[in-house]
């Protein structure tokens, strides 16, 4: 009951004083009024007339006060109302504490708004900087950690906590956290690792022995990649430092490689033929990369004429990939349809040392 003395003092105080509680009250409608113009009216204009404009940076800044704005206007309509009663030395005190908490919390709200991943992006237009996606969600969490303990350290000291001595007690049982956290820890300076070298950025196609998908997110734990099976997974980033990874986004070209196999019947000619015709044709196809490009007659295989193709297309995309290969393809079928050379398939010659016609002219002297 010592908690709830305050309000007893308040009421003794107030010694049934009706007028001074409806002044009150009325100041606290009447910035509860004003809230309501200003947030429908004024914010509002100000809001549409920003979005009207190519400054992202403002509407960022515009959209991370809103809600804090809101509280605001409702917190100092309590505090100005209570401030006009008659209260005693230890309730204005406390009055003030919880309004300047208040306070502090409202500009850390806005500041954890504010730091998201859109700052970085609205920043990196106007200023016309060059960030790394991957760098953006990585710092944006650590801006929003930095300004959640400012906020906690600032409202503790408010209220006579001794946040020093939180911090000397930290020291003296850092050497067990450590040991109880070293994956934690690991993950945290994989994930650095990983920022520092750049592999890999957001949106980027990587494979490793765990995962192969697209990068969504870097976290202090873990990265996100979104499989394509639309499935995302989540792998430390101390197991992904220490594995390869192939960005296949990266691909400045991508190969395209086989065996062509004709039949044994082709002559010489036509297969030399075959050989330049395809050769020439890779070599003025628009999309095939003209620095490699080997088209060469490479072996005799077990059931035809083995002809070794390689070379690259200009594009990475997977799809396109795709549609030039299938190009490549119809124009190589139209090569050998013109010179008359067919496309060997798998098969096996059986020679039989004793004709037929002979074992079955012995068969009835072999049963007498």
């Amino acid at each position: 009951m010592q908690n709830f003395k305050w309000i007893e003092d308040l009421y003794i105080n107030f010694g049934g004083k009706i007028e001074e509680l409806s002044i009150a009250l009325l100041i606290f409608l009447g910035f509860l009024l004003f809230r309501g113009i200003f947030i429908k009216y004024i914010f509002k204009k100000l809001l549409n007339f920003i979005d009207k404009t190519d400054t992202e940076l403002n509407k960022k800044i515009l959209r991370a006060l809103e809600k804090p704005l809101k509280i605001f206007f409702l917190i100092l309509g309590i505090y100005a109302s209570l401030s006009y009663l008659p209260l005693t030395a230890a309730q204005d005190v406390l009055i003030t504490k919880i309004f300047r908490s208040a306070i502090v919390i409202l500009i850390a709200m806005f500041f954890y708004n504010f730091e998201g991943d859109e700052l970085f992006l609205a920043f990196q237009n106007k200023f016309k900087l060059n960030i790394d996606k991957i760098l953006v969600p990585f710092f944006s969490k650590i801006l929003r950690f930095v300004t959640i303990v400012l906020a906690v350290s600032i409202v503790a000291q408010e209220w006579g906590y001794d946040v020093n001595g939180f911090i000397a007690g930290l020291g003296l049982g850092g050497l067990a956290f450590a040991l109880a956290a070293k994956d934690t820890v690991a993950n945290i300076f994989g994930g650095i690792v990983v920022i520092t070298d750049k592999p890999f950025s957001i949106g980027d196609w990587i494979k490793t022995p765990s995962v192969e998908g697209t990068v969504e997110d870097i976290t202090f734990r873990s990265i996100k990649v979104r499989t394509f099976e639309d499935a995302v997974v989540s792998v430390p980033n101390a197991t992904l430092v220490n594995e390869p990874i192939v960005n296949w986004s990266r691909m400045g070209k991508r190969r395209i490689t086989f065996k062509l196999g004709v039949e044994y019947g082709t002559s010489k000619d036509k297969l030399n033929k075959c050989i330049s015709e395809i050769k020439n044709m890779l070599e003025n196809h628009p999309e095939i990369h003209k620095q490699t490009i080997f088209v060469r007659f490479d072996s005799f295989g077990e059931s035809s004429l083995d002809i070794f193709l390689y070379f690259f297309t200009n594009t990475t995309v997977w799809s396109e990939y795709l549609r030039v290969k299938e190009d490549v393809n119809f124009k190589i079928m139209s090569i050998l349809e013109n010179e008359e050379v067919n496309v060997a398939f798998p098969s096996r010659s059986i020679y039989v040392e004793t004709p037929a016609a002979s074992l079955v002219d012995s068969a009835p002297e072999q049963n007498s």
